[in-house]
């Protein structure tokens, strides 16, 4: 790899570094509103009140927030329809990293892979056998498989330079594929009811997507406009609406109509149009006429053309997902009655299955899937860190705040007051395992960050 390409890779990394940061303390400020207000007697009942209105937009008799012919309450559209954008942000990063990223080659992909597996995995069989023979409890399984990306990398930032950006890059790419393996357990196992028409429906836009793609359609407007129609023949069809969002980002084109060659020379050749500034007068300003502002116009559609449709709607897509979207999803299902709940709840049954699935499971899967592929020289330890400082990360892994929560809404919204209670003791459980994963992870990375983690163990 050139210097200037791994350069480029490294400001890109500590780019979506920062921003997750940023968004991870939004993303507190509104849990911690969203408990207040379910627990401040004057406040709880307009807060619990809020999320059951109905939310239409419609055109006739047509309601594009709809399902099964009812009219979507709003705590449904934030779920739905809002989490299919974010879905669909997830999904983007997906696709690049698979493409250019952390997960671009073998070598890069295999150890975060290997360790998402075991962080799937155990957590699952941890959960299970706390709630063998309960079958509601049990439809709860996924919900401590997931690792939030904001809150975790938010706890690395607290370290700063200590942490290496081999740990760093690792989180951030065992997150990623986190997210990836919690959308295929989404589309396999909370779907139900299927309608073969909507389906049919749904069938059909994806092959409109990718025939457009191989065409070289680069419209972003055009993908996000069938994607609109995917999500309601989905919300529609029984398969659950948020995986529209996966599914349209794998649609969007990462490659350009032509050649980035062509672009270049097309903006090399521009600027060659203008005359070139006397050092004197470099702080002057020059009156444009028609033609250079032409020229001017022609250069930045070639930038904006340098730009793949994918790259292009991520960054969009980051301000709104990050500081609108996300922390109203927070806001709407952290909200738990605490007066409703007794401190026994965190030791029997989901409270503890979750809790314990995302401090222990996490913690387990992540770290020895990734020892024994260590140990077996099928990957190596990420550079520069050792043992201890590497354990402390895995440790990390056990915050999974937002996808858990959706996941936990996923299992038991609908079940009546049995299901109410479960989720209640489900989201206690989350939010319980995720302060004590990121206090455990703080407290180990003070301790196990040092000169040493700048040189390989």
């Amino acid at each position: 790899m050139s210097e200037s390409s791994e350069w480029t890779r490294n400001y890109s990394f500590l780019s979506k570094f920062r921003r997750h940061v940023n968004s991870s303390v939004v993303l507190i400020l509104f849990t911690v509103l969203a408990l207040a207000c379910a627990n401040i007697p004057s406040v709880k009942e307009w807060y619990f009140a809020i999320w059951q209105n109905p939310v239409s937009l419609s055109v006739g008799d047509f309601n594009f927030f709809s399902h099964g012919g009812h009219t979507m309450t709003l705590g449904q559209v934030i779920n739905d329809f809002l989490m299919a954008i974010f879905f669909l942000s997830v999904g983007l990063e997906i696709k690049r990293e698979i493409r250019v990223g952390e997960l671009s080659t073998r070598d890069k992909a295999l150890l975060p892979i290997i360790g998402a597996c075991g962080g799937m995995i155990v957590p699952v069989l941890l959960f299970w056998l706390l709630c063998p023979h309960d079958a509601a409890m049990q439809r709860g399984l996924a919900i401590p498989m997931a690792t939030d990306i904001a809150f975790s990398l938010g706890v690395l930032s607290v370290f700063k330079s200590r942490v290496p950006s081999g740990l760093k890059i690792f989180l951030a790419a065992l997150a990623v594929a986190d997210d990836l393996g919690g959308i295929i357990v989404i589309a396999l196992f909370y779907s139900s009811d299927i309608n073969l028409m909507y389906l049919a429906l749904s069938a059909l836009c994806v092959v409109i997507m990718v025939a457009a793609n191989a065409s070289k359609v680069r419209a972003k407007a055009f993908y996000i406009s069938v994607g609109l129609v995917l999500w309601y023949t989905m919300l529609n069809s029984g398969i659950h609406a948020t995986i529209s969002g996966v599914i349209v980002a794998f649609c969007v084109p990462a490659t350009l109509k032509k050649g980035t060659g062509h672009y270049l020379e097309r903006i090399r050749e521009n600027i060659g149009k203008f005359p070139v500034i006397d050092i004197d007068d470099r702080h002057n300003t020059i009156v444009l006429d028609n033609d250079q502002i032409g020229v001017l116009k022609s250069i930045e559609s070639a930038a904006d053309k340098m730009i793949s449709p994918l790259q292009d709607l991520e960054d969009m897509l980051h301000v709104p997902i990050s500081y609108i979207v996300i922390p109203l999803f927070a806001f709407a299902n952290a909200g738990i009655d605490l007066s409703q709940m007794s401190i026994s709840s965190l030791f029997s049954g989901v409270g503890l299955a979750v809790m314990l699935g995302l401090v222990v499971g996490k913690f387990l899967g992540v770290f020895s899937f990734s020892w024994l592929a260590i140990r077996m020289k099928i990957v190596s330890l990420p550079e520069g860190t050792t043992w201890k400082a590497f354990a402390s990360v895995c440790v990390v892994c056990g915050i999974g705040f937002t996808v858990s929560m959706f996941i936990a809404d996923l299992s038991y919204a609908g079940l009546g007051a049995e299901g109410a209670a479960l989720l209640s003791q489900a989201k206690l459980g989350v939010l319980c395992g995720s302060v004590l994963s990121a206090v455990a992870g703080c407290f180990l990375l003070n301790k196990n960050l040092g000169p040493e983690c700048n040189k390989a163990e």
